[in-house]
């Protein structure tokens, strides 16, 4: 996979749950970076929670504003993005994060997933009678897409956020060596 080397930015994918948000906080963190998540961006710049978006515009609504955050963040520099769960779903949000930075697949299991991303009103696709298969089916459709843009795949069931950070910046920093 070839990324530009020019850049320093660092986007985190997978799924709801996988830590994205507290992973890529710790790495700007280490790495002095600013931290974007696309979730929050997009309440920022609404003045509403992701599920008043779901339940007035729908998923295809969120996904086209999520489409421009990723765009506005793949442009700056020196940046930690985290990318919600479905980013991946658009091949111009995939062509994008790889082509503008180190792209890194958190990949978790589905037990992870429940015990972390509970259903609430910042996961309106959990907002179903049954959230594990929600997950399975959320999964199934993603893996390829995940894996297809990813740089690293990280495994992170047993590692804790500090952990899973280090390992993210040991594999970044040995890739721009490169």
């Amino acid at each position: 996979m070839v990324i530009n080397n020019k850049s320093n930015n660092i986007f985190l994918i997978g799924p709801m749950g996988s830590g994205k948000t507290s992973v890529g906080a710790l790495v700007a963190n280490l790495l002095s970076k600013t931290f974007l998540d696309t979730d929050s961006e997009i309440e920022s710049i609404t003045g509403v929670n992701i599920t008043y978006i779901f339940d007035v515009e729908g998923e295809a609504g969120f996904r086209k504003r999520e489409e421009r955050v990723v765009k506005a963040a793949t442009q700056r520099q020196n940046i930690v993005l985290a990318t919600g769960g479905g980013a991946v779903e658009s091949k111009n949000n995939r062509r994008r994060i790889r082509d503008n930075g180190f792209v890194v697949y958190l990949e978790t299991d589905i037990e992870d997933q429940l015990k972390r991303a509970k259903p609430n009103n910042r996961r309106p696709l959990l907002q179903t009678s049954n959230p594990e298969q929600k997950l399975k089916e959320l999964a199934t459709k993603r893996k390829e897409f995940y894996e297809s843009t990813a740089n690293l795949v990280v495994q992170t069931q047993g590692q804790n956020p500090q952990a899973l950070a280090e390992k993210i910046i040991e594999n970044f920093n040995a890739h721009r060596d490169r």
